[in-house]
C-alpha cells in the first residue's frame, strides 16, 4: 500500500494491527449522504486501504435520531450526513470523539465545527432555480428574504419537509434571528408552494408550475450533465452577498466515541476530507463542492469562492428549534 502522508499510514497501521474478527466487521458508517457518492468514497477507501466499509442508508433526520436514540451501544463507526443540523444534534449529546487537529486540518475553518467534532467533508449551495420564460434577470428576489413580500405569493417553491430546507432555514435563524426567521416562515406558508423533494421542485419550475424554487445548486448541475428533461427551461440565481439565500450547508463526517474501529473510522473520515475522497467530488457526477484545502470541484459549477456565502458556524445550526419554528409556522 502506498499512503498519502505518514500520519494517514499511522493510522491505517494501527487499524491494521486490531485483531482479525474486528477487521473482519469493517467499518459500518451510517449514511446520510447521497448513497451513490458515498459508495464511491467507499470503494476507494476500500481499494487504497483494504478496509471494508458497510453502509447503512437513511436520512440526516433518521440516522441523528437514532444514535440519540442508541447512544453508548450503537454498531455505527462513522455518521455521515448531507447538512450540518444532524450531525449538531448528535455532536450536542456527546457522542462523538473528537477528532486529532491533522484531520481537521484537512478543510478550511468555515467547513468544520467550533466543538472540532466533527469535519465538513462536501458542500452545497443554496440556488434560487428558476424558470427563465417566466422571469427575466431583472425580476429575481435580490434577497431570499424578499420571498415573504405580498408580491411573491404563490410564485415560488420550496420542499419545507426535507432535511436540505430545514438546514437553509438554521442558517437564516443563525443570520437573522428568531423573530425575523418566524416572521418568514409565516410569510412563506402564504406564499410558496410546497413540493416534496428538491428534484420534485426544480421539475416544478421547469414545467412552468411555479416561476422559482428555493433548491441546492446540485440537482440543477447533475440534471444537465444527464437528459437535461427536468432543466431545460431552467437557469440558477445565486443571492450572493453573504445573504441566507447564499447559505452553503457543509456535509459531515464524524467518529462514534462508541466505535469498536476507531482508528480505521479516523483514517476514513481523514481519506475522505483529503485527497482521495475530495478528487472524487473533483471527478464524479455528484456536482458537490469540494472542501479540502487545496481540492478544485467539479469544472462545471462556479467557483465556490465566488459565491459570497455568508459565515455561519455549523456548530450554531440548531435543527431542534428549526422544527419548532416550522411547526409553529404550519409547514411541517
Amino acid at each position: 500500500m502506498t499512503f498519502r502522508t505518514p500520519i494517514l499510514a499511522g493510522l491505517l497501521l494501527a487499524a491494521l494491527s486490531l485483531p482479525a474478527m474486528a477487521q473482519d466487521a469493517g467499518l459500518v458508517v451510517y449514511n446520510a449522504q447521497h448513497e451513490a457518492l458515498t459508495q464511491e468514497w467507499a470503494d476507494g477507501f476500500t481499494k487504497e486501504t483494504g478496509i471494508q466499509v458497510t453502509l447503512r442508508n437513511g436520512s440526516d433526520t433518521e440516522l441523528g435520531n437514532q444514535l440519540l436514540q442508541e447512544g453508548a451501544s450503537s454498531p455505527a463507526d462513522v455518521f455521515l450526513t448531507e447538512n450540518s443540523p444532524a450531525q449538531v444534534l448528535v455532536d450536542n449529546a456527546g457522542l462523538f470523539e473528537k477528532l486529532p487537529q491533522d484531520i481537521l486540518d484537512e478543510v478550511p475553518v468555515n467547513f468544520r465545527p467550533s466543538s472540532g467534532d466533527w469535519i465538513g467533508i462536501a458542500a452545497r449551495s443554496t440556488v434560487f432555480a428558476y424558470n427563465t420564460t417566466m422571469l427575466a434577470e431583472d425580476q429575481l428576489p435580490k434577497s431570499m428574504m424578499d420571498l415573504a413580500k405580498p408580491e411573491w405569493k404563490g410564485r415560488w417553491a420550496a420542499s419545507p419537509s426535507g432535511a436540505d430546507f430545514q438546514a437553509i432555514i438554521a442558517a437564516m435563524l443563525s443570520l437573522k434571528g428568531e423573530q425575523a426567521t418566524s416572521d418568514w416562515l409565516k410569510a412563506e406558508k402564504d406564499n410558496s408552494v410546497a413540493y416534496r423533494g428538491n428534484t420534485a421542485a426544480l421539475q416544478g419550475v421547469n414545467r412552468g408550475e411555479v416561476p422559482g424554487a428555493i433548491i441546492y445548486h446540485y440537482y440543477y448541475f447533475g440534471d444537465k450533465a444527464k437528459t437535461g428533461e427536468n432543466s431545460g427551461n431552467v437557469a440558477l440565481h445565486f443571492f450572493k452577498g453573504q445573504d441566507p439565500g447564499a447559505f452553503v450547508s457543509t456535509s459531515g463526517g464524524a467518529v462514534l466515541k462508541s466505535s469498536k474501529h476507531k482508528d480505521e473510522a479516523l483514517a476514513f473520515i481523514k481519506w475522505i476530507a483529503g485527497k482521495g475522497g475530495q478528487d472524487v467530488l473533483k471527478n464524479g457526477t455528484s456536482y458537490e463542492y469540494a472542501v479540502g484545502n487545496g481540492a478544485d470541484s467539479n469544472p462545471a459549477l462556479p467557483p465556490l469562492a465566488t459565491l459570497e456565502a455568508p459565515t455561519v458556524d455549523p456548530s450554531s445550526l440548531n435543527s431542534q428549534k428549526v422544527t419548532d419554528l416550522m411547526t409553529a409556522a404550519g409547514l411541517i
